[in-house]
């Protein structure tokens, strides 16, 4: 038996067996009362019948009296040993002529003119006895008092066989539900062992392995996330790879440049003009290394949750414009019709400044990077009374339906190769998302695409 099942039936056998234990005290404790009280109140009641006689048949003679000449009419109201004791104690009559204890509760409240009784050992007889006095009383004075004794041997020998049923109702009881706490056990145990089998295959590093088991309790829950735990590892390690694959094919290619011309130039060309061009390629290289370098500064802070924005008041009109001057220059290099469209001034928004310039020049360089010349590139803001929208939008080469829904996931390409790692809008994803944001995008292929960035506006705390 496995470990946790063999704790399991152990505490379940623990419970039970101290449950029918207390029940067990219980009923025969109370059997046992209940045959002590029976016996009690036959008695007393056959002492009322025999004072009741005694009052009205034998009141005119002293106790002595009656005691010679009517002894019998005692004797016949019961098959318990019969006792007659006058006012000072003294027994005038014994019925099996044996001693008994007289200084027993019962005698003594007794002769104080109330009934009682008494549970005790006697010396005649090997089982205990109970004694009931009941005070004789003639014209409102006590003139002595009658005593019923009866052995209790043959009331615990049926509590003793009613104690025996209970006992072995008491074991099979036990048995029986020892049985079904060792079928119980095994119902979450088994699940439990293919659980951890799962488990320890998954530590081996096969995440292909899935746990079926489907119930709705809390076993079934961890089989669950057990198997959310293997889908997020590979996912992560599909991330993995997917980042080594991209930098190591995008850092190759500018490395490649940079040393090819580096080798060049060390031979010493004395042509200006071939040096000026290995010197712009090298230097264009290296700052695309350090925006990719940046890129992905950015995307480890987000997968470690070590980012946080530096928010501030910020004049929203101010940095749209300070993009437009910023961008406005390459737009016109590429051939590309660059409008932005708002209205804003003096207008307040609580955010990272620096972060949302981020979102908005990645948003504006992939437009630019999929529209042809002669297209169109269009930055729009505009707001309500509890959010600003922000709309980019190009007419270039679109997405396709297929690539649309991971568009935004880490790495991910899709069919073009202009971009240099997949980050850029994962990242601007991740940082409106900080911000209480969403990003929509809107697509069709050879037609252009659009971009909403909807972000609450927010007082400053």
């Amino acid at each position: 038996m496995s470990g946790i099942r063999r704790k399991m039936v152990i505490s379940f056998m623990f419970i039970i067996l101290i449950t029918v234990i207390i029940l067990e005290i219980f009923f025969i404790t109370g059997i046992r009362s209940n045959y002590y009280n029976n016996l009690e109140e036959t008695l007393f009641n056959q002492l009322e019948t025999s004072k009741d006689i005694y009052i009205r048949y034998f009141s005119d003679s002293t106790l002595q009296e009656n005691i010679i000449n009517n002894v019998d009419t005692f004797w016949k109201q019961t098959s318990a040993q019969v006792e007659i004791i006058d006012q000072n104690g003294n027994v005038l009559m014994n019925s099996h002529g044996t001693l008994t204890d007289y200084k027993a509760d019962d005698l003594l409240k007794a002769l104080e003119g109330e009934k009682s009784s008494w549970i005790g050992n006697v010396p005649y007889d090997r089982d205990r006895v109970m004694a009931a006095s009941y005070p004789l009383v003639v014209d409102d004075k006590q003139i002595g008092v009658l005593r019923f004794i009866a052995s209790l041997s043959e009331v615990n020998k049926e509590i003793r066989i009613i104690t025996y049923k209970y006992l072995f109702f008491g074991a099979i009881v036990v048995l029986f539900t020892g049985l079904v706490s060792l079928i119980l056990a095994r119902t979450i145990t088994e699940p439990m062992k293919r659980i951890t089998s799962v488990a320890e295959e998954m530590a081996k590093g096969n995440f292909n392995v899935k746990s079926d088991e489907s119930t709705k309790d809390e076993v079934g829950k961890l089989s669950d996330t057990l198997n959310y735990l293997a889908a997020e590892i590979m996912k992560k390690d599909e991330l993995k790879n997917n980042f080594i694959s991209s930098v190591s094919h995008e850092l190759r290619t500018p490395l490649t440049s940079i040393k090819g011309w580096a080798v060049t130039l060390m031979h010493g060309y004395e042509d200006k003009e071939l040096l000026q061009d290995g010197l712009n390629i090298i230097e264009k290289e290296s700052d695309r290394l350090s925006d990719m370098v940046s890129e992905l500064l950015d995307f480890s802070r987000f997968v470690t949750g070590n980012i946080s924005l530096q928010n501030e008041k910020t004049d929203i009109g101010d940095l749209i414009d300070h993009i437009r001057i910023q961008l406005s220059q390459r737009a016109l290099a590429l051939g590309i019709n660059f409008k932005v469209e708002h209205n804003f001034e003096d207008t307040i928004i609580y955010t990272d400044p620096n972060r949302l310039k981020q979102v908005f020049i990645n948003l504006l360089d992939n437009a630019f990077k999929f529209t042809p010349s002669g297209g169109r590139v269009t930055l729009k803001a505009i707001n309500d009374e509890d959010n600003f929208y922000f709309y980019v939008e190009d007419t270039g080469c679109g997405i396709s339906e297929e690539d649309l829904p991971r568009i935004k996931e880490k790495f991910y390409k899709g069919k073009s190769s202009k971009s240099q790692t997949g980050l850029g809008l994962s990242i601007s994803d991740e940082i409106i998302k900080l911000m209480g944001g969403t990003i929509e995008i809107k697509s069709e292929l050879d037609k252009g695409t659009q971009l909403k960035v909807s972000l609450p506006i927010r007082e400053a705390e």
